[in-house]
């Protein structure tokens, strides 16, 4: 998978749900990914059904993370590689925007 791109972001997404929206295209921002985070199975189920919970893996990576012109991004997987989910952090613990991408 590329390690750059645009996707549409979030703030405050809840779930996945609230991440996979119609949008314009003009309005997806550039990113980077700076951090792939692999989850187990259940792990990465219990992550994308509640995003509003601060997540220890999220804040052991926060630090590379940056909101300038191009997101500088974790993205968070389970055991399907084909898409994940971009994760800017806010207050270094939890999701403060995050992108649904696919390969």
């Amino acid at each position: 998978m590329e390690n750059t791109g645009t996707a549409y972001f979030i703030q405050h997404p809840r779930g996945v749900n609230d991440l996979i929206v119609l949008h314009d295209v003009a309005d997806e921002r550039p990113y980077e990914i700076v951090k792939e985070i692999r989850l187990q199975a259940i792990d990465f189920e219990n992550f994308i059904t509640d995003m509003t919970v601060d997540r220890q893996f999220i804040e052991d990576y926060a630090s590379l993370c940056d909101d300038g012109d191009v997101k500088k991004c974790l993205v968070i997987r389970g055991r399907d590689p084909e898409y994940g989910i971009l994760v800017l952090p806010e207050a270094k613990c939890y999701v403060g925007w995050a992108a649904y991408i696919q390969k």
